[in-house]
This record gives C-alpha cells, sequence and structure tokens, in this order.
C-alpha cells in the first residue's frame, strides 16, 4: 500500500503542497476539486499533471465534492450527475481513475422513498464513470457497510466502488472498519487515513443531515452522534487490524492521509506519514 495525502489538508497553493508532501515522502495525491476547476482550460489541468508528476507524486483520485445538489433529491439529481460527470472528464485529463465523493445518507429501508432515487442517480453517474474508464467511489460514513453493499450490488455498475473512511464509520457510524472491509473489499478502491473518537453513539443519518425527495431536511427524532477527529493512531480506528483487513482484501492501493482541523495540520500530516510507514514497515 501507498501513502497519499488530500492537498486540501495543508491548506496551501497547490504548488506549495505539491513541493511539501514531496519532501515528507509521500507518494500520491489526492485533488479536491473547486468550483474554479471547472472552468481551467486543459493547459491548466495539463499543467497541474506536470506539477504533480515532477514532484514525484500521482494523482490517486479527486474528490467531487462541491455540488449544491443532491443525489438522493428528485428535482435535483439530474444536475448532481452532470456535475458529477463534468469533475469525472477533469479526472481523465489529469491522469487520475478514481472520483471520490459523499453521495448522502443511504437508507437502511428500500422500501424509503430515498432509495429509488440513489438507485437512478447513482446509475448514471456510475455507468457515465465507468464507461470513461474511472470509478465513482462512495465515500463511507453516514451508514452501516452493510447497507452502502445492498446499494452496490443493486446499481451493479462497473463504474462504482468504495473510497472507505474508517474514521467516518468508527468516529460517526460506529462501525468496526475492520467489519466493512470485509464486507465492501472487492469495491474499494481508494481510501482515507483519518482517525477519530465516537463522544456520542447517535444517530449518524441525523449527524450528517438527510433529504428527502423534495430537497427538506429529514426530522429526526433521535439524537444526532457526535464525534471529534483526532490525529493519526490517537482515535478509535484499529490499525493493525484495519490495515490487515485491507491487504486480506488484496487492496494495494492508496492511503490517503486526510486532515479536516487541528491547528498544526502539517505537523499532524508529517505525524501521520511516519505513523502509516511504521505500519507498513
Amino acid at each position: 500500500m501507498k501513502i497519499g495525502a488530500l492537498n486540501s489538508s495543508l491548506r496551501k497553493p497547490l504548488s506549495a503542497t505539491v513541493k511539501k508532501y514531496a519532501e515528507m515522502g509521500i507518494q500520491g495525491m489526492q485533488i479536491q476539486i473547486t468550483p474554479e476547476y471547472l472552468i481551467f482550460p486543459d493547459s491548466r489541468l495539463s499543467e497541474i499533471r506536470s506539477i504533480c508528476a515532477d514532484a514525484g507524486l500521482e494523482i490517486s483520485a479527486v474528490c467531487g465534492d462541491i455540488a449544491h445538489t443532491h443525489f438522493g433529491v428528485t428535482e435535483e439529481w439530474r444536475d448532481r450527475s452532470e456535475l458529477h460527470k463534468r469533475v469525472v472528464d477533469i479526472a481523465v485529463k489529469l491522469g487520475t481513475k478514481v472520483i471520490t465523493t459523499h453521495i448522502g445518507v443511504v437508507p437502511g429501508d428500500k422500501a424509503d422513498p430515498v432509495y429509488p432515487i440513489l438507485l437512478q442517480s447513482i446509475g448514471d453517474a456510475a455507468e457515465y464513470s465507468g464507461a470513461c474508464g474511472t470509478v465513482f467511489a462512495i465515500e463511507t460514513g453516514p451508514e452501516k457497510a452493510d447497507v452502502l453493499l445492498q446499494l452496490l450490488k443493486d446499481v451493479d455498475s462497473k463504474g462504482l466502488g468504495v473510497n472507505l473512511d474508517p474514521a467516518n464509520l468508527r468516529m460517526v457510524s460506529c462501525e468496526d472498519p475492520v467489519h466493512a472491509v470485509e464486507l465492501l473489499g472487492p469495491y474499494i478502491v481508494h481510501t482515507h487515513a483519518k482517525d477519530g473518537i465516537n463522544t456520542y453513539p447517535g444517530s449518524a443519518a441525523a449527524a450528517y443531515g438527510m433529504r428527502e425527495p423534495d430537497g427538506s431536511l429529514r426530522v429526526f427524532t433521535e439524537r444526532p452522534a457526535t464525534y471529534k477527529e483526532v490525529p493519526l493512531g490517537q482515535g478509535q480506528v484499529p490499525w493493525d487490524g484495519y490495515l490487515a483487513a485491507l491487504k486480506k482484501a488484496g487492496f494495494d492501493g492508496f492511503l490517503t492521509i486526510e486532515r479536516e482541523c487541528g491547528n498544526d495540520r502539517e505537523g499532524d500530516i508529517r505525524q501521520a506519514v511516519e505513523f502509516l510507514k511504521s505500519k507498513l514497515a
């Protein structure tokens, strides 16, 4: 397995981030797609690709979480899918095959009115991804692994996979990441290396927020789960078991460090690199 990092975690300009990550011995970088990428000319995308390659960094994936529309809303899913397709086109030009995205909350009950909308929207986006030689990698978090697995099977597209974030599973859904890998292993194409602690095992769906088919927020009677992100190795992710499960599942891709908070992100990322190196040695 290889060590990567999300460019937005460092909160520096791209060129400075690439240089810093190369100095840290990081092998790859996931690029957070921002609205400006949608209007970049091909020459700029080619330049970004070259900057990374010249520094010895593989572009492991792009993150396409830039939408204000939703896959599970009746009047919005077509716009959301079309935006995903634009991000796929950018990913291809950047030379990567993985597009990670949060899709909202997958209902545990297939009779839920949101479920058929997700089947249609995710299927549409995944088919385009597959046709372009890429994978639409759903990021784990709001739902249990068995619920996500059912959606993957129901969509049944070669263009659909998983970006497994063990911290999201552990700190929000209170799901064992080892069990998640055992269920989702064949679909895992990319991972986030993040850690966290659950502070109240409430509703993950309420914590993330879930849309009704008409776009309104679903009202939950359950108290939302609460949690906090912590530096790698200091949370509840069982790293030895998790990495062993990934290896057993045949995953040999990127463990992409993601740090979304903290006052010393650079220090936390450096520590994460050394932590992962020690585990992979």
